[in-house]
């Protein structure tokens, strides 16, 4: 699988391909990245990446042309490869990321062949024309804002790495990760026994693994109509 980010920002890659599951999955092999600076692909000796935005305003904008130059160099890459560029923007105005999301991108990279480019804007955005000709998908990770697409990226390929086939060292891991099956994850426990007087459910230490079963199940459901009583209303709208 290949992750190509465009960014001013490099360095901040390091922490998903120096760090943790995501690292040893790079160990592995299961996945490649390689980040492109807009900077890289200026034609003035400043290497300017933004301009002031038509019509007024504060802050400053991120230009075309650097950054069609940039996704140029990219698809012309992996071209090499035989893989085609799914260019994605991170915008409070796009796609809220779930799970499901986050599993379907997995699988267009996966099975249709194609890399997950990161376009990660900064200042006050990127030129709308760049945005309507180059991208495929605009991600939300919500309701809010960001200095930068950086941050988003990350989580987005940190999401991703671990569904990866071999990534966890246990693969069930992945399997009862919250969201994985519409719900909250249930409470977790380990030693010791009783701490500052607060014991473990005794059905977790019984052996008892269909009773437990039954316990994370109903747990799960508790923590999602408690918190997050809209991800039950949707179960049940696909029902």
């Amino acid at each position: 699988m290949r992750f190509e980010a465009v960014t001013l920002f490099p360095e901040m890659f390091d922490a998903v391909l120096d760090y943790g599951i995501t690292r040893r999955a790079l160990d592995r092999g299961l996945y490649r990245f390689h980040a492109w600076n807009p900077r890289d692909f200026t034609d003035d000796p400043h290497r300017t990446v933004d301009d002031r935005p038509y019509g007024g305003g504060p802050g400053m904008l991120m230009r075309a042309e650097p950054l069609d130059r940039a996704l140029n160099a990219v698809q012309e890459d992996l071209a090499g490869v035989d893989l085609t560029p799914w260019v994605l923007h991170f915008s409070p105005r796009g796609r809220p990321l779930t799970q499901r999301r986050v599993m379907e991108l997995k699988d267009v990279a996966l099975e249709q062949k194609r890399a997950l480019v990161l376009l990660c804007g900064r200042y006050e955005g990127i030129d709308e024309r760049l945005l309507a000709r180059r991208v495929d998908e605009e991600i939300s990770l919500g309701d809010f804002v960001l200095s930068g697409g950086e941050l988003p990226a990350l989580a987005l390929m940190d999401a991703i790495i671990r569904q990866l086939p071999g990534a966890l060292n246990d693969a069930e891991s992945a399997l009862q990760d919250s969201f994985s099956d519409g719900l909250l994850d249930c409470p977790h426990y380990t030693r010791p026994e009783v701490w500052q007087g607060m014991a473990v459910p005794a059905v977790l230490t019984r052996g008892n693994h269909a009773a437990i079963a039954q316990w994370r199940r109903e747990e799960s459901l508790r923590l999602t109509a408690t918190l997050r009583p809209d991800l039950l209303q949707a179960a049940q709208k696909k029902i």
